[in-house]
């Protein structure tokens, strides 16, 4: 299996340059001025310009850039979170949820500037060994 994310977005430059900043990431191929493949990452990120009001669902439901919830969101795993939180902070992200220590590291919460969702993560040296259980046999 490959993983691809797909990030609809409003405003192509605007996409462009808060993803290229914010994470460091590498342009990759262009699709005219409706797509941008981002390299650097684990696994490719697609921004994908689909206009805000335009068909989102087959039921019709439609876009909006408004800040929102979903349950799918990324997380962004780096190894020194303050700088990264300040990178992200300096291209555009808003702070939701201020950085915070857990047992398997540390974690802020953020929004894009066309109101997607993802968290920054600064893994401890155990990581998430640090609260996982056994796997149920």
């Amino acid at each position: 299996m490959r993983l691809l994310v797909n990030i609809d977005v409003p405003d192509f430059e605007a996409a462009r340059r808060f993803y290229v900043e914010a994470f460091g990431l590498a342009e990759g191929r262009r699709f005219g001025g409706a797509g941008l493949e981002l390299l650097g990452a684990s696994c490719a990120i697609y921004l994908l310009v689909k206009p805000a009001g335009s068909r989102a669902t087959p039921a019709g439901g439609e876009r909006d850039y408004g800040r929102h919830w979903t349950p799918v969101h990324l997380d962004i795993v780096v190894d020194d979170i303050e700088p990264a939180l300040a990178r992200a902070l300096a291209a555009g992200a808003v702070l939701e949820a201020p950085l915070r220590e857990a047992a398997w590291g540390r974690i802020a919460g953020l929004a894009d500037p066309f109101g997607n969702g993802f968290c920054l993560i600064a893994f401890s040296a155990q990581g998430y060994d640090a609260v996982a259980t056994p796997p149920a046999q």
